[in-house]
């Protein structure tokens, strides 16, 4: 189960969680909640997503976590490359931290709390080819989650009218006229293609650089460019844990 909020249009009815954190609540009645939403659901999987804005304000969701001893099972972490249709262009194109810096602070956040073995993470915004998902973990992410190569195989043409109901492509729309454009055995065949390649591109990228499995990447053995033009290794570049 996850605490997150995505695009609705205004005939659909919120879930009760998208409610609940419509309202102003403390931290600590975040973390009650989280304990609340884990007791309710038999055990399982209790997490949130977020956007990072300032540093302080996840430092006080950490601090939270260890005053109340209650901690998610997982947090996704959103860059503000992310967003859908339906945000403000304001919004996606100035609110939030970029995914890289976002992830890393969470990250190192929860190493600096003793709890990142505790704690998996996700990572969103604008994840789409192979090396997104590898510079991903690279940074800090245990999985990945991709929504815009997805929509895009599926169709989509950012008309940026996912919450008014008249999506063109028949994506984002309740209406069974416009639904019609979405010729679901084509387009179906269409996301199964993406996705195969997207993991047979991971697939080769983790095979030559020698290794088994996408958790062994570092980012030691990402190379990027300084400000000098001389390529260097992505850990040179980020804060160290």
């Amino acid at each position: 189960m996850q605490i997150a909020q995505g695009a609705y249009n205004e005939h659909e009815v919120t879930s009760f969680v998208t409610v609940f954190l419509m309202r102003s609540i403390t931290i600590d009645e975040l973390m009650e909640f989280i304990k609340q939403l884990r007791q309710s659901s038999d055990g399982k999987p209790i997490g949130f997503k977020l956007c990072v804005g300032q540093p302080w304000e996840f430092f006080g969701i950490a601090k939270a976590m260890l005053k109340t001893n209650i901690y998610p099972d997982f947090i996704v972490v959103d860059g503000s490359e992310g967003g859908t249709g339906a945000a403000p262009v304001e919004f996606t194109d100035h609110v939030g931290m970029p995914l890289r810096e976002g992830l890393r602070l969470v990250h190192n956040t929860l190493v600096g709390i003793g709890k990142r073995q505790n704690i998996r993470i996700g990572a969103s915004g604008k994840i789409i080819s192979g090396y997104d998902i590898v510079r991903a973990i690279a940074i800090g992410a245990d999985w990945c989650n991709s929504a815009r190569g997805f929509m895009f195989a599926l169709g989509c043409i950012q008309s940026r009218s996912c919450h008014t109901d008249h999506c063109p492509t028949g994506v984002a729309t309740q209406d069974l006229n416009r639904q019609r454009a979405l010729v679901v055995p084509d387009k179906a065949e269409r996301v199964k293609n993406f996705h195969r390649h997207t993991v047979e591109a991971l697939a080769e990228l983790v095979g030559a650089a020698g290794m088994k499995h996408p958790e062994e990447i570092t980012a030691h053995q990402l190379m990027v460019r300084n400000s000098a033009g001389k390529a260097t290794p992505m850990s040179l570049h980020l804060p160290p844990e």
